[in-house]
């Protein structure tokens, strides 16, 4: 792929999210993620640990721009921000603290050197990895991709932090431009061979887009919709977090 097909497709993808108009009329407390989106039968043992004897929970989002919304209140509004004000809800007396680290254009391998120095800094508890759309697109090897990632995971692991892998973000405008599918699985393989949950961006934003939950097609700029599929995406992780945690009902509810 060309540098210039690189740069398009980046400009492309950054915004997916950003600039989401009209979705159909849905209350904002509702988010349609159906069960088998936010179950896994990997544990997180560190997570239900720390929420049940510390009542804490250090959580780093490790990811692209797709993790991230722009304008002055995107911050508040993006889904790792979500995510823990989804947490904080179903989590109470728990201080939970969620830190974004996500940067744009970064590949697997890029941030799989950042890993030292965010055990150090940030102390996790709990790592959600987003990765993959920017490895598919600049074709970095499928196997080197899957190295790179068991690794990082092997890394954070052997620090005692859990890990969470969030694969792509889904757009129906680049579907065809980018291939995503191998990278994808090699994802399912790394959580699969090192026992962590995956949260399936890719198909749950397919299956909003399908079923016309939200309108991935349009590309004005309404980032209040933009702010409703961040805050979906939060509350669904918040929801597979808690499952994979094996936390008691008493202290949480499953995200809506």
């Amino acid at each position: 792929m060309t540098t210039r097909m690189i740069r398009l497709l980046a400009l492309i993808l950054a915004p997916l999210v950003s600039f989401v108009p009209g979705a159909q009329a849905q209350d904002p407390e509702f988010c349609d993620v159906p069960s088998y989106f936010v179950a896994s039968d990997s544990k997180l043992s560190h997570v239900g640990a720390a929420v049940k004897q510390d009542k804490r929970l250090n959580v780093v989002v490790l990811g692209t721009g797709s993790s991230a919304l722009g304008g002055a209140e995107g911050a508040g509004k993006a889904y790792p921000a979500r995510l823990q004000a989804a947490l904080e809800r179903q989590l109470p007396g728990v201080t939970v603290n969620v830190v974004s680290q996500a940067k744009s254009r970064q590949t697997t391998a890029d941030m799989a050197k950042t890993l030292d120095k965010l055990l150090i800094d940030a102390k996790p508890t709990l790592v959600l990895w987003q990765t993959g759309t920017v490895d598919a697109m600049r074709g970095i090897d499928p196997d080197e991709f899957r190295s790179t990632l068991e690794d990082g995971v092997e890394t954070l692991q052997a620090a005692s932090a859990d890990v969470v892998l969030i694969n792509m973000q889904y757009s129906p405008r680049t579907e065809a431009m980018i291939q995503l599918s191998t990278y994808a699985d090699n994802m399912r393989i790394v959580a699969r061979d090192r026992d962590v949950p995956l949260f399936d961006r890719l198909g749950l934003m397919r299956y909003w887009s399908d079923n016309g939950t939200f309108d991935l097609y349009a590309a004005a700029k309404d980032n209040a919709l933009a702010s409703q599929v961040h805050d979906c995406l939060g509350r669904a992780l918040a929801a597979l977090v808690i499952e994979s945690a094996h936390l008691e009902k008493s202290e949480g509810k499953p995200a809506q």
